[in-house]
């Protein structure tokens, strides 16, 4: 309905269930090629590239990137792909939109897998009472002023970018697999296209407009995956994020990784999706 054209990958057949990949900040559908690979022999694995993202449309205003936008990209685009339902996997900013559309659609979802990113209500009440993550989550103020976040993630031939998933503080740790100098360029070449950038930090310049939330539960089955080394994300907040499942919620946190968790363990993040797809949705919540 928004008129806007979104760019997406694909692996499995066509009519096998959807699974629908969300990705997080500053990334794009290519965060999740390990999981295309994995789950397209059962499902139509699609991963997005978000509004403002790569080969997607990119509106020029911000209020284009309120948050009741985003959830409903999802909702439209799920109906486009010829479905009416899914798996929904998102991670970090992803995370977010994936945590609203079953809230807001939980029709929608038959099974809800998060990466990194807690239930937003969580998140909102958490950062209020301790300042420590309000100081993890600095960058979201930052990202509030015109044009110059844009500009400091070009500086240096985009060191920023590039610190954020090889550095020793937010990169992916010794005992995760580290992207390669391809991966590298990959989102280089990405995020260095005129304008690249500023889509992206819209969707941060419009947190404020849907939150707190005004309906909280999530009624589906629920799997909640956290690197405990994240350096933007307290994992506080991965085990409070259960009382707002009223369904089978699942937690595991993986102690060597990193925010980046999708590419730090692959293999690992890969077969905790597979367990918890298999397991029987009757039963009671954990």
């Amino acid at each position: 309905d928004s008129g806007l054209r979104f760019h997406y990958v694909a692996a499995g057949e066509r009519g096998k269930p959807l699974m629908l990949l969300l990705h997080g900040f500053p990334e794009f559908w290519y965060s999740w090629r390990h999981q295309l690979r994995e789950f397209k022999s059962e499902y139509r694995v699609v991963a997005l590239d978000l509004r403002g993202y790569g080969e997607t449309d990119a509106p020029s205003h911000k209020e284009n990137y309120k948050l009741d936008c985003l959830i409903t990209d999802i909702k439209d685009i799920l109906e486009s792909l010829g479905y009416n339902k899914c798996v929904l996997i998102g991670h970090d900013w992803g995370g977010m939109i994936a945590w609203l559309v079953a809230i807001c659609y939980p029709e929608m979802v038959t099974k809800l897998i998060v990466v990194n990113f807690p239930h937003p209500s969580v998140f909102t009440e958490y950062i209020l009472r301790h300042p420590s993550q309000l100081i993890k989550s600095g960058y979201y103020f930052f990202f509030q002023m015109p044009w110059f976040p844009e500009f400091m993630f070009t500086v240096n031939d985009f060191k920023v970018l590039k610190s954020l998933f090889t550095s020793q503080a937010t990169g992916i740790g010794r005992k995760g697999c580290r992207l390669t100098a391809e991966d590298i360029e990959a989102y280089l070449y990405f995020f260095s296209q005129p304008g690249a950038l500023t889509g992206p930090i819209n969707h941060y310049r419009n947190i404020f407009s849907c939150l707190p939330l005004q309906h909280h539960e999530v009624i589906m089955p629920t799997l909640l995956l956290w690197g405990e080394r994240d350096a933007f994300m307290e994992v506080e907040m991965a085990e409070t994020t259960r009382i707002y499942v009223k369904n089978h919620f699942r937690l595991t946190i993986l102690s060597e990784a990193s925010h980046w968790l999708q590419q730090d363990q692959p293999d690992i993040v890969n077969k905790l999706i597979w367990t918890f797809l298999k397991e029987e949705t009757t039963r009671k919540r954990e």
